[in-house]
C-alpha cells in the first residue's frame, strides 16, 4: 500500500511486496483473506475407517516394523480391489502417526561431543576389497586407530583375529606416528581373545598394564551397541572406500609382498589425515 501512495502501479507495488497482482488488488479493495489456524478436521473421508482397528492396527502392535505398502499388499491380498494404490500414501501417513504416537520406543542416542586428545579408538574390520599377494587371495583384517576429535588415523594390516596381541601391537604402532597417546582408550569387548575366564582375567591385567604405560584410560563400549563406538565404526567404511577407489586407481588389488601392500595403505592414510588440515 506504500509503494501504491507513492504512485506506483498495482504490477510494481506488488512486485515489490512479494505477491501476485491479485492478491495486491484485493488488499488495496479491503478484501484480504484472513489466515487461518491449522486444519484439525479431515477433508475427505477416512477409507480405512472401517478396517484400521479390526485389521490393520492389530497387524502393525503384533510387528511393528511393517510397512504401509506390506499393509497395502495385505489388503489387496485380503480385501481385492475395496483399496486401490492410489489410497497407498494416505496408508503410509497412518502407519507413520501409528509408530509416532502408539508404537514402540526408540532408543535415544545423543551425539557424541569430545574435546581434542580426550578418546582414541581402536577397532578390526575385514577390507571391502579381496587383496592379492603373488595373485593368492591374502587373508586378512585392517585394525584402525582414529583420533575421535581430529578424526586422525592409522591402519595396519593384522594377521590372524581379533587378539589381545594384535591390539596391542597395532595401538604401539599408531601412538607412534601420532607423537602422543590420548587420555581414554576405546575398543570393543575383544571377546575374540578371551579362550577361558581365567585366560580372559590375564588378558585384561596385560591390557591394563599396556594403557597405564601409556598413561592411557581404558574403556570399553557395551556389547550390542555399536553406535558408542561410532567414531571409528564410520571411519571404517570411509577408508573402505577410499581404498576401493585408490585400488581401482592403481589398476590392480595385487601385490608382490604384505610390505608393499601395508605401504599402499599408508599413503592411502596420509592422504586422508593430510585433508584434515
Amino acid at each position: 500500500m506504500s509503494k501504491r501512495q507513492l504512485g506506483q502501479s498495482q504490477e510494481t507495488a506488488a512486485a515489490k511486496a512479494s505477491i501476485s497482482e491479485r492478491s495486491g488488488r484485493r488488499i488495496e479493495k479491503g478484501e484480504r483473506q484472513s489466515i487461518s489456524g491449522e486444519r484439525h478436521w479431515r477433508t475427505r473421508e477416512d477409507p480405512f475407517e472401517v478396517i484400521w482397528e479390526k485389521e490393520l492396527a492389530p497387524l502393525l502392535e503384533k510387528e511393528a516394523q511393517l510397512t504401509g505398502l506390506t499393509l497395502w499388499e495385505y489388503l489387496e491380498d485380503e480385501h481385492a480391489g475395496q483399496f486401490p494404490f492410489s489410497v497407498l500414501r494416505t496408508l503410509q501417513r497412518r502407519v507413520k502417526h501409528w509408530k509416532a504416537t502408539q508404537g514402540p520406543d526408540k532408543v535415544v542416542i545423543f551425539r557424541q561431543s569430545v574435546p581434542a586428545g580426550q578418546q582414541g579408538l581402536s577397532d578390526f574390520s575385514h577390507p571391502a576389497t579381496e587383496i592379492t599377494i603373488q595373485s593368492a587371495v591374502f587373508t586378512h583384517l585392517l585394525y584402525q586407530f582414529r583420533f575421535a576429535y581430529s578424526g586422525w588415523r592409522y591402519v595396519r594390516i593384522i594377521l590372524g583375529g581379533e587378539s589381545y596381541s594384535a591390539l596391542a601391537d597395532g595401538l604401539q604402532s599408531a601412538l607412534t606416528p601420532a607423537g602422543g597417546s590420548p587420555i581414554e582408550h576405546r575398543a570393543d569387548s575383544l571377546s575374540a581373545a578371551f579362550i577361558n575366564s581365567a585366560e580372559e582375567e590375564k588378558l585384561t591385567k596385560a591390557y591394563d598394564a599396556l594403557c597405564d604405560h601409556y598413561s592411557l584410560r581404558a574403556t570399553r563400549n557395551n556389547r550390542g551397541v555399536s553406535h558408542e563406538n561410532g567414531a571409528i565404526e564410520c571411519a571404517h567404511g570411509s577408508f573402505k572406500r577410499r581404498l576401493d577407489q585408490a585400488l581401482k586407481l592403481r589398476g590392480s588389488c595385487d601385490f608382490a609382498a604384505i610390505k608393499d601392500y601395508q605401504a599402499f595403505l599408508d599413503k592411502v592414510t596420509e592422504r586422508v589425515n593430510g585433508q584434515l588440515n
